[in-house]
């Protein structure tokens, strides 16, 4: 990957551009770690909707041990994206480089350690929930709290009903029929065509996370946690430098 390429995806001063691209990269993990990982836990965790209709539907149907396992998701999931929101604020109060490096680097570590010790974590309970499950989950929070602060909630990227809805709205917009008195409405086609390559790029990733983990099992997430910190490492470095040479 071009380092100034990267540089641009993770910087702290932000552009369509920049948004849009690292929001493909994002769409693929979470549609792989969607798909694959209820594979391996046999739970989806990277949208909180599916989670509190289980929640729900369990309750009802007195499935009370299934209810506390998705409240530990929704829990976890919930951490994540405080702990992005910490992060992102500290970088910023600070105005350091890896301002959005930081949350990145730190699921890229923890993606990291679900494929090298998945199989070890899956059998340990942690609160209401497997570890693995809170694991995704906490790791799917930092993810769609980090892009959506970075891109102030335009692009999504852990589940795909926002992006659906977006995109039937600009839909509608271009098949809506002006009169000629009335300032006329119109569809944005640049932002259709982003929504449409994020909803695709989620769904390519599912497919890949499925095969991975269907023939590799926890080990497919490596190479996305390598894409990651691939991403995150440049702005980090930049600061340890900086930090390096700043005088006492």
């Amino acid at each position: 990957m071009p380092v100034n390429y990267a540089r641009r995806l993770t910087a702290p001063s932000r552009s369509s551009h920049a948004n849009a691209h690292l929001g493909y990269m994002l769409a693929f993990v979470a549609g792989a770690i969607n798909a694959g990982g209820f594979l391996a836990v046999k739970r989806y965790t990277s949208h909180m909707t599916g989670v509190v209709s289980a929640m729900a539907d369990d309750l009802v149907l007195g499935a009370h041990a299934l209810v506390w396992t998705g409240l530990g998701a929704l829990l976890a999931f919930m951490a994540g994206a405080a702990c992005t929101a910490i992060m992102v604020n500290y970088g910023r109060r600070r105005a350091l480089h890896g301002e959005y490096a930081l949350p990145l680097m730190l699921e890229a570590l923890l993606l990291l350690c679900f494929g090298l010790l998945g199989a070890r974590l899956a059998g340990i309970d942690g609160l209401f929930a497997s570890v693995t499950v809170m694991l995704l989950s906490f790791i799917m929070g930092l993810q769609n709290a980090l892009i959506t602060k970075l891109s102030r909630a335009e692009i999504r990227t852990t589940h795909i009903t926002g992006i659906v809805t977006d995109i039937g709205i600009e839909l509608g917009k271009m098949m809506y029929w002006n009169r000629a008195a009335l300032e006329p409405v119109a569809g944005n086609r640049k932002r259709l065509a982003v929504l449409g390559t994020l909803a695709c790029c989620f769904f390519l990733g599912g497919i890949a996370g499925a095969f991975g983990f269907s023939r590799l099992g926890y080990v497919a997430t490596v190479p996305l946690a390598l894409a990651l910190m691939s991403l995150a490492v440049l702005p980090l470095l930049d600061d340890i430098k900086n930090l390096a040479t700043r005088k006492p």
